[in-house]
């Protein structure tokens, strides 16, 4: 039982870590290439912006925390106090590290293209950091977390950039900033795309249709290796001729192995190698239709 205890406790200190490194990564972005630069990403920072200008008697931060308070209630239903207390450590120190660099080091404006690039790729790998921890810093990201249940068929990374590109085009034309806005857009997209390598990556992988004269040789040697095997019925339609495909799953890791392992028992056997962005199933990711 102390076995279990002190296993769980390390993966508590072990996610808390991760999560401070992710919002490390989220206050560089930030801090160094976007807010020197005047560029928006969108998210409730944004709303906060449009909301400032037409009511300057609100604060930007107070209306930050007041846009977040009922995602935070929704999350705490859902999910329970684990991920609300996540998120509020995410959102809290997130936000104290932002003001802490921006207090200890001044970030100077740089190239505008570098600004997007690396903002973007910075912005991307934290969010996607803690998303894979399942927290967010709360606005857009808790948002596309929590409606990732509704919309199945998008992914994190697109629910939030659709988000996020709806306040930018608002923010431009409040704010008559139609070139920052353009270059926040582009950063956006960057961090999105990164965000979802690192949220789905682990399971992504290649599908492999494999057509041969050797196919009962291939499959032996394809199960030996632990790599998972379907057979599926086909004719072929020149000669007439019942043939089975066979179908597997194959991770990135695996991709030249399994050509070399096919070529060596039939060089003349076709086979088709296509992308697949994400597979679920024994040995690869689980489906968690309310999470990642």
């Amino acid at each position: 039982m102390r076995r279990l205890d002190k296993r769980a406790v390390w993966d508590k200190v072990k996610s808390y870590a991760v999560i401070t490194l992710g919002c490390l990564g989220y206050a560089l972005a930030f801090d160094w290439f976007l807010a020197p630069n005047a560029f928006t990403c969108g998210g409730f920072t944004g709303i906060a912006q449009i909301i400032n200008f037409f009511l300057p008697s609100l604060p930007i931060g107070v209306m930050i925390i007041v846009l977040n308070l009922p995602l935070f209630l929704i999350g705490f239903r859902r999910y329970g106090f684990s991920f609300l207390f996540k998120s509020l450590y995410t959102m809290a120190v997130s936000s104290a590290m932002i003001d802490i660099l921006n207090a200890l080091i001044t970030f100077r404006p740089i190239d505008p293209l570098l600004a997007c690039l690396y903002g973007g790729v910075l912005l991307g790998a934290g969010c996607g950091i803690l998303f894979r921890e399942e927290t967010t810093t709360g606005g857009s990201e808790l948002m596309s977390f929590l409606l990732k249940s509704r919309f199945e068929h998008l992914s994190v990374g697109r629910i939030c950039m659709l988000i996020d590109l709806a306040v930018i085009i608002s923010y431009a034309a409040v704010f008559h900033s139609l070139i920052n806005a353009l270059y926040g857009g582009v950063a956006l997209y960057i961090a999105t795309t990164v965000m979802d390598m690192l949220i789905y990556g682990g399971n992504a992988a290649k599908v492999a249709y494999i057509i041969s004269a050797k196919v009962d040789e291939i499959t032996r040697q394809l199960l030996d290796n632990q790599i998972g095997v379907t057979k599926l019925s086909a004719t072929g339609a020149y000669t007439n001729t019942d043939r089975p495909i066979l179908l597997c799953a194959v991770r990135r890791r695996e991709i030249v192995g399994v050509k070399r392992l096919i070529k060596e028992i039939d060089p003349n056997a076709f086979l088709i190698m296509c992308d697949a962005r994400e597979v679920l199933g024994e040995g690869f990711g689980v489906y968690k239709p309310d999470g990642l």
